[in-house]
């Protein structure tokens, strides 16, 4: 496909979202060439150097058949906020769209998504002191401590957080503490939507037990495979067990494995029901996203290409003019 004949004025940009394992970077390589695609990355695990085998990220073959951006950027133990991705995978897309290229925006990390799409407040950086005070709070007097403090100083934020959401309500509390201001104050006067764009998402949305099935034979691969050894090499490069990375879905269980504090087989089970859990709440964050076009089939089923390339075509008559 080529784009003489382009109708709308501004570049397209194509968002694939959808829950893990469902198929998304296989889509997005499929509809990479006859869209001059490159990949940007949208999932926050894929971003973190050596991860790999549990992260599903992008192997030699993959990254041959389109380019890729925002893969293997940051180290295990470091910190990068959505604000910082919004502003990395701006610029990423603009130098896509700038040599003629179409972002191809993948991955299963809701916040970065809306971030880069809808823009996030610059609020006051971190505050290790404050956090740690806080923390602290928490640990002595209980996590309900800080959610009294929230919903005196932001009860609109205080009432969109879990009760039981440690992180975030002790990010609200860090804002209004460190800037004076509500963090729902400045979300409301701070974003600035993504401009020079015609955006379009894709959703993937198969039948919970495909997806399901797809999970635990993903899970059952990654502790077959490599996974343990990975971890292993991370902790032998000086990582703690605490650091970030181990967070993700499969590592911390993998900690455990090799420090003989769970069973393989427990190790498996538990990262197979988190996994799914997960991705429970990714499509419930997906489903509040606006103007998705959902495929109810896999990303690398026959019919999602033929599907989205129809799609693609209403929605931008004139550009699509040969395959």
């Amino acid at each position: 496909m080529d784009s003489e004949g382009l109708t709308t004025p501004e570049p397209p940009l194509i968002a694939v979202v959808g829950p893990t394992a469902s198929g998304k970077s296989e889509l997005a390589l499929r509809l990479a060439p006859g869209v001059r695609g490159e990949i940007v990355n949208c999932d926050s695990l894929q971003m973190v150097r050596y991860l790999r085998v549990g992260t599903a990220k992008p192997g030699p073959s993959e990254l041959r058949r389109a380019p890729h951006h925002l893969f293997d950027v940051l180290e295990p133990d470091e910190y990068y906020s959505a604000g910082d991705y919004a502003r990395d995978a701006r610029r990423v897309c603009r130098e896509v769209a700038d040599r003629g290229g179409t972002p191809l925006v993948v991955g299963g990390t809701g916040l970065y998504l809306r971030s880069l799409l809808e823009g996030i407040f610059e609020g006051p950086g971190r505050s290790e002191n404050l956090r740690a005070r806080l923390y602290r709070v928490a640990e002595g007097r209980g996590i309900h401590t800080l959610r009294g403090m929230l919903e005196r100083l932001d009860p609109e934020a205080a009432a969109k957080i879990h009760s039981r959401d440690l992180l975030r309500l002790v990010r609200a509390l860090e804002v209004v503490l460190e800037s004076g201001r509500p963090i729902s104050r400045l979300r409301r006067e701070g974003r600035r939507p993504l401009t020079g764009f015609h955006v379009l998402k894709v959703g993937l949305n198969p039948s919970r037990e495909e997806l399901y099935d797809r999970i635990n034979r993903r899970v059952r691969v990654m502790f077959e495979g490599p996974l343990l050894d990975e971890v292993r090499d991370l902790l032998d490069r000086g990582f703690p067990p605490s650091a970030k990375a181990f967070e993700a879905l499969g590592y911390r269980h993998a900690v455990r494995v090799l420090d003989g504090t769970m069973g393989l087989r427990e190790a498996v089970e538990l990262t197979q029901r988190d996994t799914r859990r997960y991705a429970k709440r990714q499509m419930t964050w997906f489903r509040r996203e606006r103007n998705v076009y959902w495929l109810t089939r896999t990303g690398d089923a026959p019919e999602a290409l033929e599907e989205t390339w129809r799609w693609v075509r209403r929605e931008l008559p004139g550009w699509v003019s040969s395959r």
